[in-house]
């Protein structure tokens, strides 16, 4: 998952990402879309291969990319064990101030 999070790091990989979330593309059409020149594309979408993101296959002369959904399902199962945080914040701090107050009534004072 480390390689998933430092290769979506990068803001033209992370376009790359969702250009081919809507389908599959060749280099030549990610270039035109994102406007940067083609080795810059290839070096891009060799990272995100190496990190499993994508894969390529071949159609005639061109290199065709789609993504993998293994490493994105791996993402979203990692911050789903954060979701719970997320429902809602108050659960956590109603625990702990009852912790608190439960503290406080246990407290004996010996005059």
């Amino acid at each position: 998952m480390k390689l998933t999070l430092l290769a979506l790091a990068e803001p033209h990989r992370l376009q790359i990402v969702e250009l081919l979330r809507e389908c599959p593309l060749t280099v030549g059409e990610i270039v035109n879309r994102l406007g940067l020149n083609q080795p810059q594309v290839s070096k891009h979408l060799r990272v995100l291969g190496d990190a499993g993101l994508v894969e390529m296959y071949p159609i005639a002369n061109r290199r065709v990319y789609k993504l993998r959904p293994q490493p994105l399902q791996e993402l979203d199962t990692w911050l789903g064990s954060f979701r719970r945080m997320w429902g809602n914040p108050f659960d956590h701090l109603e625990a702990y101030m009852q912790e608190l107050q439960g503290k406080t009534n246990t407290t004996v004072y010996n005059d």
